[in-house]
């Protein structure tokens, strides 16, 4: 179980740095975007990103 874990936070940091590395200038706009939103903005599309992850778990196993 803890080789999983440690096997998907290190897929997760990889696919995390592609965008600051491919396009650092666009990363630093879209975080701008963000920083922008307001709360609940934010949190409806933290929420949906987890529902997408558990739907997504679902399927895979």
């Amino acid at each position: 179980m803890w080789h999983d874990l440690f096997v998907a936070l290190a897929l997760l940091l990889v696919i995390e740095g592609v965008m600051p590395f491919l396009a650092p200038d666009a990363m630093r706009r879209m975080l701008l975007e963000v920083a922008r939103q307001d709360t609940r903005s934010l949190r409806i599309a933290g929420f949906a990103s987890m529902l997408g992850g558990v739907a997504l778990l679902y399927l895979i196993n």
